[in-house]
């Protein structure tokens, strides 16, 4: 039997979601907690925050 994929299901980043990302990257939080806490993906994370000019996952 083939293996059933997982449908992707895309979500919107909402200004919640921003403020609260914004707020993940001030405090350093990793990225795998972020990920967790948001149940949105680490690749996804990073690319928003990529678009909106901030760090995530910082270990200094």
């Amino acid at each position: 039997m083939a293996k059933k994929s997982k449908k992707i299901v895309r979500r919107e980043y909402t200004k919640a979601d921003v403020k609260e990302l914004r707020a993940h990257s001030k405090a350093k939080t990793p990225v795998m907690r972020i990920a967790k806490l948001t149940k949105r993906t680490v690749g996804s994370l990073r690319q928003k925050a990529l678009k909106l000019g901030i760090r995530l996952g910082h270990r200094r």
